[in-house]
């Protein structure tokens, strides 16, 4: 089991930049694939980016690609979410999420760990 602290969130104005980070408390941070995720009031908790292991591959959602870059640090046990050019329509709670493994994965079902999540509203 790993714990994930989620940090970075904010209120930030439209066309503006956050980056989030995600804390992992496992040493075995590096066998680790890790995610961000995120959920709109009323919506769905969605896919947001995906990252393997050794920060090789990295996957996105059509929705931000181009706009947020996922990178993860394993000597400090952190995953990062730059993100770019927000719009109104990134309004969310994000989270992050952990799961063995050496792939990339973008369905929710995969992620055994979570964290609780940070804030990030863009107003327009």
């Amino acid at each position: 089991q790993v714990q994930l602290v989620e940090s970075g969130g904010g209120l930030v104005q439209a066309g503006g930049s956050l980056r989030l980070s995600c804390a992992a408390s496992s040493g075995t941070f590096s066998s680790y694939a890790m995610g961000w995720f995120r959920q709109a009031p009323g919506k769905e908790r969605e896919f947001v980016a995906a990252i393997n292991w050794s920060g090789g591959n990295t996957y996105y959602a059509d929705s931000v690609k181009g706009r947020f870059a996922i990178s993860r640090d394993n000597a400090k046990n952190t995953v990062y979410l730059q993100m770019n050019s927000l719009k109104p329509e990134d309004t969310a709670v994000y989270f992050c999420a952990a799961r063995r493994g050496t792939q990339t994965y973008a369905s929710i079902i995969n992620y055994k760990n979570w964290g609780q999540g940070t804030q990030v509203t863009v107003s327009s």
